[in-house]
């Protein structure tokens, strides 16, 4: 199966061409934009097509990264996702960015459990545990930082942007070591592990855990005129 994967939920906007039967990857294109997804993801698409010397109507399938992550990137990324899926009449199949980070570490140290942990701003964190088969421990949620540190302590490694925070927190009181200080995974795991999984027969949808920072603006709107 020829899967585009695609991930645009933290500071880079990627994009990957995977054979899922040979697990070999044919093209790619990675930048670490930080904002401004929407404006390139679709030429970003492109050029990995390009390298991959693919055709749109030749994708089988189409990852995308739901989250969590930067509310817009998240909605860029699955929305996106699904309009090509709807487009070229083939699957979409959604991976969790907790999930992603966790595999992306079993797959280069295979020794468990392992914390996913994302930072979450405002002292919170995204957290989700795996076992060494990637399997999923617990369920995705938003903790406070200092409950994150705690749930650690029954962890072997954290992977995450909130991994250094949260070993400044522990101090030296800590068994557990840092395998990656990233929001997201490399493309290529999102890529492979839609391969594994297939397609559910479900758009993919947001993975939100907790209700978004931005808020209507109260104190500068205009008041509404009688018609």
């Amino acid at each position: 199966m020829k899967l585009l994967a695609i991930d645009t939920a933290a500071q880079y906007c990627a994009a990957c061409i995977l054979d899922s039967v040979s697990g070999r990857e044919l093209g790619r294109k990675v930048v670490d934009l930080g904002r401004g997804h929407a404006e390139r993801l679709i030429g970003v698409i492109d050029e990995a097509l390009l390298e991959a010397d693919m055709e749109y109507r030749r994708l089988e399938a189409i990852a995308v990264n739901i989250g969590p992550g930067s509310f817009t990137g998240v909605r860029v990324g699955v929305s996106a996702a699904r309009g090509f899926a709807l487009a070229l009449d083939i699957p979409a199949i959604g991976v969790s960015a907790l999930q992603a980070l966790a595999q992306e570490t079993i797959d280069e140290a295979a020794e468990g459990p392992v914390l996913a942990a994302i930072d979450a701003h405002r002292g919170e964190v995204y957290l989700q545990c795996f076992d060494v088969s990637g399997e999923a421990l617990s369920e995705p949620c938003a903790v406070s930082l200092a409950d994150a540190e705690i749930a650690a302590r029954s962890a072997a490694i954290v992977a995450g942007s909130a991994a250094k925070a949260m070993r400044e927190l522990a101090g030296a009181d800590h068994a557990w070591r840092i395998a990656s200080t990233l929001a997201t995974a490399d493309i290529a795991v999102t890529a492979r592990i839609a391969g594994r999984t297939g397609a559910s027969g479900d758009r993919p949808k947001p993975l939100y855990l907790r209700a978004p920072d931005a808020k209507p603006q109260t104190g500068a709107a205009l008041p509404r005129r009688a018609v």
